[in-house]
C-alpha cells in the first residue's frame, strides 16, 4: 500500500535510521519527494541525527543548509543534531559556528545545543572554549545539565585544569544535579594527570559513598594516580577490587599496576602480573612488557629483562623505545657491553629512534667496558641525530675519556656540558680524574 503522507514517510525513514541503514534512509527521502510529499522538520532532523551517529558532519551541515531552501526552517533539534555531528567528527570550530548562528536564524539554543558544542571543544582539547561556552549558558537562559557538566569537566581534565574540574564537580549538587560515573571518572582522571593522588583516592571513596558504581575508567584512573605517586600497595589493592565490583581489569589496569610494581622495586610482582594477563583474557601490550622489563632492569635482573624483550615478537608485539632502552640499561648495569651495543644496533635496524636514555645507557656500557672509542662514537651519533645529551651522557663520556687517558677530549666535553646541562658530582669527579 502506497505511503500517504509526510508523517508515514518520516516514520519509515526513522525506522531505517534507527538501525543505521543510511543508504535506504536517504533513498526514501528521494522517493518521498518523487511521490509528491515534501520532508518536514522532523524528516530532516532524523536524517541529520543519523549523520551525527556516523560522524558524517558534511552531509549533516548540507542537510541543515538545504532546509530553508525547501521551505522548512530548521529548529533547535535540527541545529543540535548538526552540532553533534560536527562534535563527533572533531570539527569543533564548525560546531561553535553553528551554535552562534542559531539566534540569527530565530532559533534559541537549548541545553542539548550547548552540550554538543562543549563536547566538540572537549574532544578537540579546547578547554578554554569549553569553559567559555559553559559560563555563558545561564545568561542565555539555559540551565546546564549533567551532560554539560560532564563535557566541561572532561575538557578541564584534558586541559590540565584539575582544580577547575573539581570545582565543577562540587557545583553540581547545588545546581540540583547528582554527579554520575562519568562526572567522577573525568574528575579522577584530571587529578591523575596532575599527579594529585590523594584527591583521586578521595574522589573514588566519595563516589562509592554516593552510591555511584565505578567503571573500568574510574578504576584505571585511580590505579594510575597511585602508580604515579609510587603507592604500589594501593594500586594493587584497587586492581584486585575490580572483579568484586563486577568489572574485568583491562590492559590499562594491568599495565598501570605493573608500572606501580616497577616503581616500588617489586620486579617479581611486575612479572607475575604480566604472566597473569593472558589467563585473565587480557593480552599484554607494549606498555605492559616495557614496564615489566623496566622492573627487571631496576632490580638488576638482566637475564629476565632480556627474556621478556625476546618474548615480545612471539606475542605479536614490536618492542618500542622504552622496551629497548630498559633492556640496554639492564645490560649496562650487568656490565654486558656487547649485548648492550647489539641491542642498540637492533633498535636502529627496527626503525626505533633512540632517546637520550637509550644513548646514555649504551655510552655508559662502553665506559664500563673501557671502550672509549665506542663511547665517543655513540656520543657523536647522538648529537648528529639531534638528541640533546643530558648530564648522564656527558658524565659517562667524560669517564670513558678519563679511563682512556684522554684529558683534552674530557675537558672539551666538560666545557660543552657546562653550556647545556647542570654538571653533577660524578661529572666533576670524572673531569678531575681525566686531568
Amino acid at each position: 500500500q502506497p505511503l500517504r503522507d509526510t508523517k508515514e514517510w518520516t516514520q519509515l525513514i526513522s525506522a531505517h535510521a534507527r538501525v543505521g541503514d543510511c543508504r535506504r534512509a536517504f533513498g526514501l527521502l528521494d522517493e518521498m519527494r518523487q511521490a509528491g510529499c515534501e520532508p518536514d522538520v522532523i524528516s530532516y532532523s532524523i536524517l541529520i541525527n543519523m549523520c551525527a551517529g556516523s560522524k558524517d558532519w558534511k552531509t549533516a551541515v548540507s542537510l541543515l543548509r538545504e532546509m530553508p531552501d525547501a521551505g522548512v526552517p530548521p529548529n533547535v533539534v535540527s541545529y543540535s543534531a548538526a552540532i553533534s555531528a560536527c562534535a563527533k567528527a572533531g570539527r569543533w570550530q564548525k560546531a561553535v559556528s553553528l551554535l552562534r548562528e542559531m539566534p540569527g536564524a530565530g532559533v534559541q539554543p537549548d541545553v542539548y545545543s550547548y552540550s554538543a558544542a562543549i563536547s566538540a571543544c572537549e574532544k578537540a582539547g579546547r578547554c578554554d572554549e569549553a569553559l567559555s561556552l559553559f559560563d555563558e549558558m545561564p545568561a542565555a537562559g539555559v540551565q546546564p545539565d549533567v551532560i554539560s557538566y560532564n563535557a566541561t569537566i572532561s575538557a578541564c581534565e584534558k586541559g590540565g585544569q584539575w582544580e577547575k574540574a573539581l570545582s565543577l564537580l562540587r557545583e553540581m549538587p547545588g545546581a540540583g544535579l547528582s554527579p554520575d560515573v562519568i562526572s567522577y571518572s573525568a574528575a579522577i582522571s584530571a587529578c591523575e594527570k596532575a599527579s594529585r593522588c590523594n584527591e583521586a583516592l578521595s574522589l573514588f571513596d566519595e563516589m562509592l559513598a554516593a552510591g555511584v558504581r565505578p567503571n573500568v575508567i574510574s578504576f584505571n584512573a585511580t590505579i594510575s594516580a597511585c602508580e604515579k605517586a609510587g603507592r604500589c600497595d594501593e594500586a594493587l589493592l584497587l586492581l584486585r577490587e575490580m572483579p568484586d565490583a563486577g568489572l574485568s581489569p583491562d590492559v590499562i589496569s594491568y599495565s598501570a599496576a605493573i608500572s606501580a610494581s616497577e616503581k616500588a622495586g617489586q620486579w617479581e610482582k611486575a612479572v607475575s602480573l604480566l604472566r597473569e594477563m593472558p589467563a585473565a583474557g587480557v593480552p599484554p601490550n607494549e606498555f605492559s612488557y616495557s614496564a615489566a622489563i623496566s622492573a627487571c632492569e631496576k632490580a638488576g635482573r638482566c637475564d629476565e629483562a632480556l627474556s621478556l624483550l625476546r618474548e615480545m615478537p612471539a606475542a605479536g608485539l614490536r618492542p618500542n623505545v622504552i622496551s629497548y632502552s630498559a633492556a640496554i640499561s639492564a645490560c649496562e648495569k650487568a656490565s654486558r657491553c656487547d649485548e648492550a651495543l647489539a641491542l642498540f644496533d637492533e633498535m636502529l635496524a627496527a626503525g626505533v629512534q633512540p632517546t637520550v636514555i637509550s644513548y646514555s645507557a649504551a655510552i655508559s656500557a662502553c665506559e664500563k667496558a673501557g671502550r672509549c672509542g665506542d663511547a665517543l662514537s655513540l656520543f657523536s651519533k647522538m648529537q648528529e641525530d639531534g638528541v640533546q645529551p643530558n648530564v648522564y651522557s656527558y658524565s659517562a663520556a667524560i669517564q670513558a675519556c678519563a679511563a682512556a687517558q684522554q684529558p683534552d677530549e674530557a675537558l672539551r666535553l666538560f666545557k660543552a656540558a657546562l653550556r647545556s646541562v647542570e654538571p653533577s658530582r660524578v661529572t666533576f669527579n670524572a673531569v678531575l680524574d681525566a686531568v
